[in-house]
């Protein structure tokens, strides 16, 4: 289901943090972070992990300054047959499209996918869009402006609980670690390994079960629905500093061992 919070062109070093976490079944294949490229993309590679069913992605970044990350819209009843979420970032990562561009031009299919919120950057122009699919059949596109942002499974901003407590939690850090020098490991560990849960008193409605909901309401969530162990998979963090540098951080379980990822680059020129 996931979360991420992040600041954008609001952090007196960086361009973007991002922190993200993954939840998902522990039993879906999936590839921890490194480059790859699918075959249609001319050799233009993505940094991320990859959903070895789907073969996309739910956060990815490339060397031009392309950013995108997704979230499903919790909802009682997905719909069978329905297109892979995990393509829509790709598909942005790999094209030529601004945010604006591309989220518009999503939102005339957007209606062939489950429920998602989609954000897509690009670091060099300094420009990010949000684009929701629900509620069915009306698209949300938006322009994200500079600031701090939480996004959880309802909308950008959307006042949930565990949504509000990383938001409040990571505005703490920012403030009182403004320097360029700031450890994405320790972010991980302080800020996406929580496992407070809501009061069952505030815990949403979105018509799922609402013990279900409640297991899903911490930051970090490790559980099971019938035999099946769900939780959260992986954490990320993403740094862009003003000067092009790029760190990308990524703690991911894998065969029941959590290990790491510590990947950097410099952004190309922007042409």
């Amino acid at each position: 289901m996931c979360i991420a919070a992040w600041a954008w062109q609001s952090h007196p070093a960086h361009h973007l943090l991002l922190l993200f976490n993954r939840d998902e079944y522990h039993s879906r294949p999936t590839r921890p972070a490194g480059w790859w490229a699918a075959a249609e993309a001319d050799g233009k590679e993505i940094l991320g992990g990859r959903d070895e069913l789907g073969g996309g992605t739910w956060l990815g970044c490339t060397r031009d300054g392309k950013l995108a990350f997704l979230t499903n819209v919790r909802e009682p009843s997905p719909r069978v047959g329905a297109k892979s979420r995990g393509e829509l970032p790709v598909r942005f990562l790999q094209g030529n499209q601004c945010p604006l561009e591309y989220a518009n031009e999503l939102a005339k299919e957007a209606n062939q996918y489950n429920g998602f919120n989609l954000v897509l950057a690009d670091v060099h122009s300094g420009n990010m869009a949000y684009i929701s699919n629900r509620p069915e059949g009306d698209s949300v596109v938006q322009k994200v402006l500079p600031g701090f942002h939480v996004l959880s499974n309802a909308a950008i901003d959307c006042p949930w609980p565990k949504a509000l407590r990383l938001g409040q939690s990571f505005n703490r850090f920012a403030a009182t670690h403004d320097g360029a020098e700031i450890s994405l490991q320790h972010m991980v560990e302080k800020l996406m390994m929580d496992t407070v849960k809501a009061d069952r008193s505030m815990v949403p409605d979105t018509g799922v079960d609402p013990d279900w909901e409640y297991q899903l309401s911490s930051i970090f969530i490790d559980t099971k629905k019938g035999e099946a162990r769900y939780g959260t998979r992986s954490m990320a963090a993403l740094a862009v500093k003003l000067n092009g540098e790029v760190t990308f951080y990524e703690r991911y379980l894998e065969s029941s061992l959590w290990k790491e990822n510590h990947i950097q680059f410099v952004l190309e020129v922007a042409r």
